[in-house]
Parts: C-alpha cells; structure tokens; sequence
C-alpha cells in the first residue's frame, strides 16, 4: 500500500517507453511506480520500481486492484496491438475516475518507393501474399499471430520472433529465425538479400526498433504486406515518454 502523501502511478507496459516512462518516475520522490507486464515473454526485463506480471481478472478485477493499490493515474504504454488491455483500462479508470493516458508511439507512414498492402487482419494478409504472387516471405507478426500463415502452402517464410513458438504451426515451407530488436539496416539488407524475400509481412508497430526492414524493402522494390493497428478507445494519448511526463506533472 502506499504511504500517506505517496502517488502511485500504474503503468501498463511492455513496450521500450513504457520501461523509459519507468526510469524516469521511479527517480522522482513522492511517487510510488508499478508497471505490469502480460508475463508473454519469458524473463523478461526488470523495470525500475515495482514490477507485477500476469492478468487482472477482466475489467472487474482491474478495478479492484486500482482502489486496492490506491492508484492515482494509469499509464497505458501496452503494445499497439494489445487492444483487449486497453479498452479494459478505459473502462476500469473510466468507472473509478482515475486519469488515464495512453503513451503510443507514432504509426509508420509509407513514403515514395513504398509498396504497402495494408490489412486488418492475418486472414487478409495471407490473401494479399496470395494476390501478390509472393514464394518467399520474411514473416515478422510476433508469435502469437502464426496460425493463418500455415495456409500457405506453396510459400517459404522465414518466421523471425523472439522466442520459439510453443506449438509451432504446421508449415509447409518454414525456417525459424529467432532474434530480437533493434534491428540495423545493413543486416536487414543482408537478410532480405541472401533469403531472396520477395515480401515482407509485418504489424504497424511505429517506433525505430524495427524499422529498418522497411527501408531495406523500399530499395529492393519488395512489397509489404502491412496489419493496420486496432482500434482504441477515444483517449488522451502522447507521443513520447517526454510527453507522458507533461501529462502527469499537470494531474499530480
């Protein structure tokens, strides 16, 4: 439990601004910094101040923890693509009057020479490496978002995720690549080229960690097949951990 004259800030994380966001509260006295992990990734890294990992329990048991916890404001810096916390979060801070802001980095934009698909969903992108003729494909969509692509029977993919899939779908034509970010342009180059890839797919994450995929496709003319984020609930959103900081000075 807090002290008296504590603010305990909830931060919803797991993306690199959501560990930043951390850093830079814990150092400030007179807050007291949660952040709270989905706990998808094995061992994952420590953030400064107090770390929980797992599931609320739905919105009912997010509500819970916040008048438990006495949280004065909630950060959401979860993934783009984690839409289930996020509407969770507006709901729970909605009904208990807390602040809430979302800390989500700007969406990538195509530029000239750019050769975008865009798609809502897995089951799209497959039909669009269908309609575009792809036979070898950096498939870079996180772990969990496999499944449609073992439709692909007549595609080699190079699967590339941070950890191995558990259970890896059936492909047909497959080779697992595990890595993690950042990733640099000249290697990105390197990769496109001695695969001889011919598309990439990939989510709208934004930021600069994975970016260089983009750029490597652009000079070799490779389509992209691209998942547009899910919608969010209507809500003050920053751009930046700087921007997140401005945000609570004026609410705390």
């Amino acid at each position: 439990m807090p002290s008296t004259g504590t603010a305990t800030i909830l931060i919803l994380g797991g993306t690199s601004e959501g560990y930043a966001l951390a850093e830079a509260l814990a150092a400030r006295d007179g807050l007291r910094v949660i952040s709270s992990l989905a706990g998808r990734t094995a061992a994952p890294r420590r953030p400064a101040g107090e770390l929980r990992i797992g599931g609320f329990g739905g919105i009912a048991g997010l509500s819970t923890y916040l008048a438990r916890e006495r949280v004065a404001a909630v950060i959401d810096a979860t993934h783009p693509f984690a839409a289930t916390m996020g509407v969770h979060a507006a709901e729970a801070c909605a009904h208990a009057d807390i602040p809430l802001l979302r800390l989500e980095r700007p969406a990538w934009q195509p530029g000239p020479g750019d050769r975008w698909e865009r798609v809502n969903d897995w089951y799209g992108a497959v039909f669009a490496v269908r309609m575009l003729g792809a036979r070898r494909v950096l498939l870079a969509v996180g772990r969990q978002a496999l499944a449609p692509f073992a439709l692909l029977d007549d595609v080699w993919l190079l699967v590339r995720c941070v950890s191995r899939p558990e259970p890896l779908p059936a492909f047909a034509h497959a080779e697992l690549l595990l890595d993690r970010g950042p990733f640099h342009l000249d290697a990105e180059r390197a990769l496109l080229r001695e695969r001889a890839i011919d598309c990439i797919v990939c989510k709208n994450s934004g930021g600069d960690a994975s970016a260089a995929k983009l750029q490597a496709a652009r000079e070799r003319a490779i389509p992209v097949v691209m998942r547009e984020r899910p919608a969010r609930p209507a809500l003050p959103t920053a751009p930046s951990v700087d921007a997140a900081l401005a945000w609570l000075a004026k609410r705390l």
